[in-house]
């Protein structure tokens, strides 16, 4: 299936009114009506298809004129296999857990500085589940229970 910018899309894009991830950012930018939603994913930016689907719902994107509209129902579905038993996908964990991060790390002072920076460079869930242990031991387990939670409840 070919994706293309919706209007809104593109004044998304110019004015930053709708917050997206950097690799978000740069995989949204190559929906110009000559890649596949495939080869966009193919292309080793780290966004997975639940970030299309996100961009999709938000009426950002829209099947390229040709595109079966049956496809663009498949693409966005509601029970995403990534969505744990609370119903929040990938992407809602990573906005629930990068603040409450952001907050036990930077409250470490400059023992917590390094890790700190890592976790304002995690830009996806994944990022920041590699980086919870590492918070557990530097916090312990519970000042870390509310990372934990946002982040597989």
């Amino acid at each position: 299936m070919i994706l293309v910018k919706t209007p809104a899309g593109h004044q998304a894009l110019k004015d930053r009114s709708v917050p997206m991830t950097p690799r978000q950012r740069s995989a949204f930018i190559l929906f110009d009506g000559k890649r596949t939603v495939d080869e966009v994913l193919a292309n080793g930016m780290g966004i997975v298809r639940e970030d299309i689907d996100h961009m999709f719902a938000l009426g950002l994107l829209e099947p390229a004129e040709g595109s079966a509209p049956a496809e663009a129902v498949k693409l966005v579905t509601p029970a995403a296999p990534a969505a744990g038993a609370s119903g929040r996908s990938k992407q809602q964990r990573y906005k629930d857990a990068y603040p409450i991060a952001i907050q036990l790390t930077g409250g470490l002072g400059l023992m917590g500085f390094r890790l700190n920076l890592q976790v304002e460079g995690a830009t996806s869930y994944e990022d920041l589940l590699a980086l919870a242990p590492k918070i557990r031991a530097a916090v312990g387990p519970e000042k870390a229970a509310a990372l934990d939670k946002a982040l597989n409840d």
